[in-house]
């Protein structure tokens, strides 16, 4: 009986030191979004952030680093202290092309997964007011003019990758002009300077709604019709690229980072993502959420990488 009564007696001095030993943010978190203010994966983040605080008892600071296609951003993020003050949000297949690239400053293996937070079908668009009215229209134009531009969101970037994608499929040739970042790609469309443009749904949603909508979409990059754009064709349907093509933009810490610190943001976003009001908040913007765990990103990043070894490095080679 006492030593049972010592057990116990010991089980309950340990439970509060156990408790307080749980980790949590110190201090305002820095989550470093590799894109400028006003991108799609830029947007997201604010939503989320917003939302999330609550859960994580801490603000999140968006910290915009873009420049260089994310491999500003991103070479910040690997090299960031491993103690859970600093996370950052990747955007996929962007950021397992670059990683796999010979000269890369960063690699897969640099970061650890936390969160999926959205996942977004690719689009191709024109200005609303382009002669172009269809898929079949743009391939007839560029299989007749090899210099029509198209606008991307960096070198051998997720949006380049769409628009090689598409010629590939199709068999034109285009001219890629690369800009800075989803957002200065599409406000090159919106100012005449290229031809045509590949995005995504949640980058040209604001842009093709109202009495009078800057772009148009002439084909989504999906093996069905998206609901929200029923009556926009699938390039499959078409007769040109025939499977889903998109992104996935999800949350990851430095190497190094304690297994608690992401068990942590797991749950924390888990709670964020699930919830009501955050739920409606993305749909609001037109913004899919697609949760998945630290393990189920760990997967879909593990499939990227091979996607980008396997299909995307042979889309631009010679």
């Amino acid at each position: 009986m006492k030593k049972i009564f010592v057990l116990l007696a010991a089980a309950l001095l340990l439970a509060p030191v156990s408790s307080m030993a749980a980790w949590a943010p110190s201090g305002d978190v820095n989550v470093i979004v590799a894109y400028k203010a006003g991108s799609g994966t830029d947007t997201g983040a604010r939503i989320l952030a917003s939302e999330a605080e609550k859960n994580l008892g801490r603000t999140l600071v968006i910290n915009n680093l873009p420049g260089a296609d994310g491999k500003i951003g991103w070479t910040q993020l690997v090299n960031a202290k491993p103690d859970g003050q600093t996370i950052g949000f990747i955007n996929l297949p962007t950021f397992t092309t670059l990683a796999i690239q010979p000269d890369s400053t960063f690699s897969v293996a640099d970061v650890v997964p936390i969160a999926n937070h959205l996942s977004e079908t690719g689009v191709v668009a024109v200005k609303a007011d382009s002669p172009i009215k269809s898929l079949k229209d743009l391939v007839a134009a560029c299989k007749e003019k090899p210099t029509m531009r198209a606008s991307t969101n960096g070198v051998e970037a997720s949006n380049h990758t769409a628009a090689q994608l598409l010629a590939k499929s199709a068999g034109f040739d285009y001219k890629a002009i690369p800009y800075g970042g989803t957002a200065d790609q599409l406000l090159a469309l919106r100012q005449g300077e290229v031809d045509f443009t590949c995005a995504k749904v949640a980058d040209v949603a604001p842009l093709i709604k109202g009495d009078k909508p800057e772009l148009r979409v002439l084909g989504v990059f999906s093996e069905e019709r998206l609901p929200e754009m029923p009556d926009v064709p699938t390039l499959k349907e078409e007769g040109f690229y025939d499977k889903w093509y998109g992104a996935a933009r999800g949350l990851v810490a430095p190497r190094g980072t304690p297994q608690e610190i992401i068990d942590f943001y797991v749950e924390a976003f888990r709670k964020t993502m699930q919830d009501p009001k955050n739920i409606e908040a993305h749909k609001k913007a037109g913004l899919n959420l697609d949760f998945k765990d630290n393990k189920q990103y760990a997967d879909l990043i593990a499939e990227q990488e091979k996607f980008c070894r396997d299909t995307v490095s042979k889309l631009y080679s010679k």
